[in-house]
């Protein structure tokens, strides 16, 4: 399994934005509900450990607790985000197991849904087309 310890405080620092940059690509990536996206984030990390098996990596991010980054425009957030989950899992790949680099991308993944469920659209839709497309080109950058 692949904790912490194994990683600079710098790599640590780049997987451990991974899944709130997500949560945030997706959040600016429409208008409206930004408070209850925002919330659903927070939940996420804190529920994180229920359905996600036996994952050291996971474990270590959901202690240390987020760190949301700030972005002044959603281009940037797609830009800057999904450039450093790129480096993120590139970096898993280098030093993870293969379970703990799925686990990380299921992660990820979770948060981008959760976010984009969490306020419902003026269409009536769960999630609207920009979040759609927001999660997949997080998809994407996961790989």
């Amino acid at each position: 399994m692949t904790g912490k310890a194994d990683f600079t405080e710098e790599e640590w620092n780049l997987v451990r934005e991974g899944p709130p940059t997500a949560g945030m690509i997706v959040l600016v990536s429409s208008k409206g509900g930004s408070f209850r996206e925002t919330w659903a984030l927070a939940k996420t990390f804190a529920e994180a450990r229920k359905g996600h098996g036996d994952s050291e990596l996971l474990d270590a991010l959901i202690a240390d607790k987020p760190d949301t980054p700030r972005y002044h425009s959603a281009e940037e957030a797609e830009q800057q985000g999904l450039e450093k989950l790129r480096q993120a899992v590139a970096l898993l790949r280098q030093k993870a197991t293969p379970g703990d680099v799925d686990a990380y991308g299921n992660f990820v993944r979770d948060v981008a849904r959760r976010v984009a469920e969490a306020h419902k659209e003026e269409s009536g839709q769960a999630v609207s087309a920009e979040e759609q497309a927001a999660i997949a080109k997080i998809e994407s950058a996961l790989g």
